[in-house]
């Protein structure tokens, strides 16, 4: 069983998940209790809040001196932080009689099972195996954002709610990750 032991990583998940629970609750005290629109609002927010995660992982991943804030434990806070999201998500399709599409499911089915074996495999593999499964978990994930939110932008997924200035605000924020990801790699390589 993977454990949360250090004190550092205790603190830092009892924030995030104070987070989650604001994220909750804040749409149920403005939309006057547990409603459809509650529950839309709490899921799309608590994924930009995993977004948030999953950001702070793929910059701080091998920065020693910056990680330790974030988590002792970053894959084990992202999925935890994803299968909240998870939960909200299933609820709100399932109440609102949502029609899903196929490949997305699929797409995202597996990009959630890669952030649920992460922990497991950071505590079990050595460095460098760990160091190739990274490189295809942080490109998938990402992916995944990628995909989420492109047709929110182009307009192709008009019933999720949000803005089209906040989509294309997250989208920008996707991309600008994506090529951080890439200019350290190159810069990694040039030093090695």
């Amino acid at each position: 069983m993977i454990s949360v032991s250090n004190t550092n990583t205790s603190r830092v998940f009892v924030a995030w998940i104070a987070l989650e629970v604001l994220i909750l609750l804040f749409p149920i005290a403005s939309q006057g209790g547990v409603t459809l629109e509650a529950l839309h609002i709490t899921t799309r927010f608590s994924g930009r809040l995993s977004l948030i995660a999953f950001s702070f992982l793929l910059i701080t991943r091998g920065h020693q001196t910056v990680a330790g804030w974030v988590s002792d434990k970053p894959f084990l806070l992202f999925a935890t932080l994803h299968g909240i999201h998870l939960v909200e998500l299933l609820s709100y399709v399932t109440w609102s009689g949502t029609t899903l599409i196929l490949i997305r499911v699929l797409g995202g089915a597996l990009a959630y099972a890669f952030i649920f074996v992460m922990p497991l495999l950071s505590t079990k593999l050595t460095v460098s195996t760990m160091k190739r499964i990274e490189i295809a978990f942080f490109s998938y994930v990402w992916l995944i954002f990628f995909l989420t939110y492109l047709p929110r932008v182009l307009g192709k997924l008009p019933n999720v709610g949000g803005t089209f200035t906040e989509h294309v605000i997250l989208f920008s924020w996707v991309i600008l990750l994506g090529l951080f990801k890439i200019i350290s790699a190159v810069r990694y390589r040039r030093q090695s």
